[in-house]
């Protein structure tokens, strides 16, 4: 990979993590506007935004492959593996959204589709902190490997999958939103969520930085 290809692909690859980061910012205060349950549009409108996010989260994926790839050929399987687990837990994810739209535009009066649609208890909550902790432990791996990016950011990403890691039991304690630890608890969604974007907002502004300085992937950068 020549380096005008390869600053290209960390630019996108930077953009497409600031534009997931601002997609789930919008999203996640809008399971908390209304105290009962929300109107139509107010479900359907952060489920959309939230497919915007996912979408955006596809690409980051795709590029942070080709990024650690291209850094080093050897730890290929690492950014093979942050993308197979970004790639389910945006699967999952769609799912789930897509459940909960189908209730919602179904249903004849205002339901709390987090609550009504049991069968996104788990998607959302257990096996989505999974997911995540998977790749967050391989994007972690693959910049501290490869020094595609500055130290904290895979330390932080370590950290992050550990604290994912700790909500997976959270099945067990029942589904009330309203509780922090539950399956479908705002610690176990809402929570993570709204701290898995401004973590991708600070690595997306990092990357672009480094595409910015001019640092092709793989080059030595700061370690600070």
């Amino acid at each position: 990979m020549n380096e005008t290809v390869a600053r290209r692909l960390t630019g996108i690859a930077g953009i497409a993590g600031i534009a997931t980061a601002a997609a789930l910012i919008v999203e996640v205060p809008l399971y908390f506007v209304h105290s009962g349950p929300p109107p139509d549009r107010n479900v359907l409108a952060r489920l959309l935004i939230g497919i915007f996010a996912l979408a955006f989260l596809m690409v980051f994926v795709t590029a942070f492959r080709e990024l650690v790839k291209a850094a080093d050929p050897a730890r290929e399987w690492v950014g093979t593996t942050a993308f197979a687990a970004g790639l389910v837990y945006t699967t999952v994810t769609l799912v789930s959204s897509g459940l909960e739209a189908g209730a919602v535009i179904a249903a004849d009066h205002p339901i709390d589709p987090t609550v009504a649609v049991s069968g996104t208890y788990v998607l959302y909550g257990s096996i989505g902190r999974l997911m995540l902790a998977v790749f967050l432990t391989a994007v972690g791996y693959g910049i501290s490997r490869t020094r595609l990016l500055p130290r904290w950011t895979g330390r932080s990403a370590f950290v992050l999958a550990g604290v994912n890691l700790l909500f997976v039991p959270s099945l067990f304690f029942g589904n009330t939103p309203a509780h922090f630890y539950a399956a479908n608890g705002w610690g176990t969604t809402a929570l993570m969520g709204a701290i898995l974007s401004y973590w991708l907002l600070a690595l997306g502004i990092s990357i672009c930085r480094s595409a910015a300085r001019g640092v092709p992937a793989g080059s030595p950068v700061p370690r600070h």
